[in-house]
């Protein structure tokens, strides 16, 4: 995974640094004492089944999580991170129950793009539907 955080361009190297550890530290780890440390005050989020606002990030995640040691890297089957200007995004490969029969699993591809401003995540996207 440390690769793939490399770029030629330190703004890009730190963007991506910056999405790296916010989801290994407060989304995976659930250390959401650290989400100021990442997160704009006036974080936007797209998933519909989150709200937006840091401090309604944290309550939201807070009712769903423990607190966890932080990993040094992050757990989920990380395939690539992307970065371009300010955006990040994380592709993970996932796997899922196949809704017309449950004793069958597929593969699929996860992301989270995260827009970065003034060194902080101000927004985020995912292929989330409503639940």
């Amino acid at each position: 995974q440390e690769q793939m955080l490399v770029s030629a361009d330190p703004r890009i190297a730190a963007n991506k640094r910056l999405v790296y550890d916010f989801w290994r530290e407060v989304f995976e780890g659930a250390h959401m004492e650290l989400a100021d440390k990442y997160m704009a005050e006036s974080y936007i989020q797209h998933n519909p089944n989150v709200p937006s606002g840091r401090a309604a990030f944290i309550d939201f995640f807070t009712r769903m999580r423990k607190p966890a040691p932080i990993e040094p890297h992050i757990k989920q089957p990380l395939v690539a991170i992307v970065a371009e200007g300010d955006l990040v995004v994380l592709s993970f490969a996932r796997e899922g129950v196949d809704p017309k029969d449950a004793t069958r699993k597929y593969s699929t591809t996860w992301f989270d793009m995260f827009r970065i401003e003034n060194g902080k995540i101000a927004e985020h996207w995912d292929p989330a539907p409503k639940q």
